[in-house]
């Protein structure tokens, strides 16, 4: 039996691009407002921005495959992507 999400309840998924590729190229996160579900992914500057990512894999049309994760993995990741964009600069 699968509980109904609840509002302000979180969850993350890892954007793994092409096919067999086991490399995170992103990071998506569905939260639940008092409206409903609001879809986001986090952008380069690290900041949370409405996309479609995940209503697009849901349907199959989008180009990458979206692994749930928890909160703990999407925090390491960003920690990951902050890395990399300290290192970029």
């Amino acid at each position: 039996m699968t509980s109904e999400p609840m509002y302000g309840e979180l969850q993350y998924y890892v954007i793994v691009a092409g096919h067999g590729s086991r490399n995170a190229s992103g990071l998506a996160r569905r939260r639940y407002a008092q409206t409903g579900p609001v879809d986001e992914t986090l952008r380069r500057d690290l900041s949370w921005q409405p996309d479609s990512a995940i209503v697009e894999w849901e349907y199959g049309d989008l180009d990458a495959e979206l692994i749930k994760i928890s909160e703990q993995e999407a925090e390491n990741l960003t920690q990951a992507f902050r890395a990399r964009l300290e290192r970029a600069i």
